[in-house]
């Protein structure tokens, strides 16, 4: 094929995709001109996609963006499966690993919004088995025998942004000690999570990690409901996220885009987990357990940028929304990193990283958008000054890809012909 028809088949797929997402997602469709947005600019942005797949950084990609409450762009490119051969399809099911964070916190803060807890609440008044909690004297260490007494309590405030102590499920101390594993109930995790010593005492560093899913946890204490039912009657229906769920069996396993890793310039299959995802897993995991299409996930954005509004729904209270864009990280435990966008974020009790100085940043960003990752290739971001919305998916460990997800929202900066 060459590129004269590539770009036609291009924009007649295009028209023909958004066609077919307008019920499911519920976001108005709308001709790229008409919110001041360059339709040739978007497709720049698509063949360049096109070349990340072309080049084998990325097996396939489904990217979507919003302005104005408007679909404006959406695409599925490429192949959900190589071997065998399988077109990505609009609807794809996604690892959305840490992008499952900010759907907890929303759970979370709609049982602020009913009062069942304050933010400065101990963790331990709803988890007693974090009450005696020692903090490791060095936290390089996993010798959980060389530890002394916690100064302060972890707060649900600490959970949210990051800074309760608690650490990464990758890191050395967590994987020595089995403290997260699939095959393990959420009781279990909290339980270990607890037992083993805090890498620093509460509020006094940022340190990225296993928060949301003891926030999960608290989320069943509550609701009195398990966590997954939880999300199910209060996020996903009525934001029409309809395909967003912990496990996908039967024809929904069949919508699972493949994991790819590249080796020696070739696309693998890769497997980060042991436990499938096409199971039920015993662990219900708030942190890194969903899986979703970006139809939904622009669905669960809009509702923020609408200050918790969708379609006639009230999922957050334009109060509580107002939280999501405001930094929450105590002053001792800034900056969040020591390089890179790090050093240009803080991180709110919506569970949203915050851009608060863009130069940081390697990519066009506005001052005051919230926005995060999965460490499979998702990315979303959500921009209250230029009213955009970007949700983009791959599937590729480590989540790189080339830097497609960068190239992308920076070439969808560049099609704002109109800036506010």
């Amino acid at each position: 094929m060459n590129k004269a028809i590539a770009i036609f088949v291009s924009v007649f797929v295009f028209a023909f995709s958004v066609s077919n997402i307008v019920v499911a997602q519920s976001i108005d469709v709308t001709d790229a001109d008409s919110v001041g947005m360059s339709k040739t600019a978007l497709l720049a942005a698509t063949q360049k996609l096109q070349q990340h797949i072309d080049d084998g950084d990325i097996a396939g990609v489904v990217a979507a963006v919003s302005r104005n409450g408007k679909l404006v762009y959406f695409e599925a490119l490429g192949e959900m499966s190589l071997a065998p051969s399988k077109p990505m399809q609009n609807d794809a099911l996604f690892r959305l690993y840490s992008m499952t964070r900010q759907i907890t916190s929303a759970a979370v803060l709609q049982q602020f919004e009913q009062g069942k807890f304050k933010f400065d609440d101990p963790v331990k008044m709803y988890l007693p088995q974090f009450e005696s909690q020692e903090v490791l004297i060095d936290s390089s260490s996993i010798d959980i025998s060389q530890t002394k007494s916690r100064t302060g309590d972890m707060t649900i405030a600490h959970l949210l942004t990051h800074t309760s102590g608690l650490g990464s499920r990758s890191s050395a101390l967590y994987r020595e000690n089995n403290v997260r594993d699939k095959n393990i109930s959420l009781d279990e995790m909290v339980n270990n999570a607890a037992r083993i010593p805090l890498f620093q005492n509460p509020g006094t560093e940022f340190r990225y990690g296993i928060h949301a899913t003891i926030l999960g946890k608290l989320v069943e204490v509550w609701s009195g409901e398990p966590f997954e039912e939880y999300l199910q009657h209060n996020i996903f229906d009525p934001l029409d996220m309809n395909s967003t769920m912990f496990w996908a069996e039967g024809e929904q396993a069949e919508r699972l885009a493949s994991l790819y890793r590249p080796i020696d310039g070739r696309l693998a299959p890769y497997q980060i987990e042991a436990v499938p995802w096409t199971a039920r897993p015993k662990l219900i995991e708030g942190g890194v357990g969903l899986l979703s299409t970006v139809s939904d996930y622009m669905n669960f954005s809009q509702m923020i940028l609408n200050g918790g509004n969708f379609n006639g729904n009230r999922i957050l209270e334009t109060s509580t929304v107002e939280l999501v864009y405001q930094n929450a990280v105590p002053t001792q435990a800034m900056p969040i990193g020591t390089r890179g966008y790090w050093l240009g974020s803080g991180w709110t009790l919506g569970g949203f990283n915050l851009v608060m100085d863009p130069s940081a940043y390697s990519f066009p960003v506005s001052k005051g958008t919230i926005w995060w990752d999965g460490s499979a290739g998702t990315r979303f971001f959500i921009d209250p000054t230029q009213n955009l919305i970007i949700v983009i998916m791959a599937q590729v460990s480590p989540s790189s890809g080339g830097g497609f997800r960068e190239e992308f929202s920076a070439l969808v900066d560049e099609a704002i012909l109109e800036r506010y």
